[in-house]
């Protein structure tokens, strides 16, 4: 059996999704440095090419974390290359505007079926080759899991079910000695955030074009570079996250106190302005709705 230190990913074996840029580009660069080996997917397959460049010519596949039958066969092949698994980081995801009513149903979809059935097939490919007892999953959620902002509806719905698929498969895999940690971040230097709140509506809401400040990426990749290496069942940034968890019905509150005077407005504005898909990777294609 393999014993690896605590304090170091020396040696690991880790899959990222979402690898392509922000948070999961980072990451990859950083972990590689610490001398684990690394295998990338996304769905930008140039950007894809230079952060595998970067980590030593890493494995790396095009994969639409939506389509299970993709995830199975990519995960199956970068373990294959990797000669095993030991991490497998679910950090793949969307966001954009949507106010719940009115607004555009395929907004909701899209982001579900990328957050979270995205992060479910990821975790049922994936489970089999870290169930021992050095394994570990992550999953990189967000303080919008536990405090849920106006227009934010579906992402927030997301990143919750996602903290919940977290904790349920913490449970089932226990036995196997693997851990699981989520991330729960708050507004990140990354493209995503960048344009996350770029939208009329929601400067009517906020009075601002953020709503706790953008935060730099570094100490959130150190964070999650140590949850891997000590496979932690939680790691927050910035750090006040921390403080606010456990609070969340209380924030909660204030949230929506503090908010309300601007959401009548910005919800005229929402249900016909068209905002970016903000995301770690590009809009996927859009799919035809099935007949029900």
């Amino acid at each position: 059996m393999r014993l690896f230190s605590r304090a170091s990913v020396g040696g690991r074996k880790i899959l990222i999704t979402g690898a392509a840029r922000g948070i999961g580009a980072a990451l990859a660069r950083q972990l590689h440095a610490g001398g684990a080996r690394v295998a990338l997917l996304g769905l930008e397959p140039e950007l894809l090419a230079e952060v595998a460049a970067d980590c030593g010519d890493a494995p790396w596949r095009y994969c639409d974390i939506a389509d299970p039958a993709q995830v199975d066969r990519v995960i199956a092949t970068l373990v294959d290359e990797l000669g095993g698994l030991d991490a497998v980081v679910a950090n793949a995801g969307v966001a954009r505007q949507l106010p719940l009513i009115g607004g555009d149903p395929q907004v909701m979809e899209e982001t579900l079926a990328v957050n979270v059935l995205g992060v479910y097939y990821t975790l049922r490919a994936a489970g089999p080759h870290i169930g021992h007892a050095e394994g570990y999953a992550l999953i990189i959620c967000s303080l919008a899991a536990a405090v849920h902002l106006p227009l934010a509806g579906a992402y927030s719905a997301s990143k919750a079910a996602a903290e919940a698929l977290g904790n349920t498969v913490r449970a089932e895999i226990r036995h196997t000695g693997a851990r699981v940690g989520i991330a729960y971040f708050a507004e990140l230097d990354t493209d995503m955030t960048a344009r996350g709140f770029d939208t009329a509506a929601a400067r009517a809401i906020l009075g601002r074009d953020t709503v706790s400040g953008v935060a730099p990426l570094g100490p959130a990749i150190d964070g999650l570079e140590r949850a891997i290496a000590r496979r932690r069942r939680r790691t927050v940034s910035p750090w006040w996250v921390a403080m606010a968890l456990p609070l969340r019905p209380l924030v909660q509150r204030l949230v929506d106190y503090s908010l309300r005077r601007g959401v009548a407005h910005a919800m005229e504005i929402a249900r016909v302005e068209q905002p970016p898909c903000t995301t770690d990777q590009p809009p996927r294609p859009h799919r035809t709705r099935r007949p029900t």
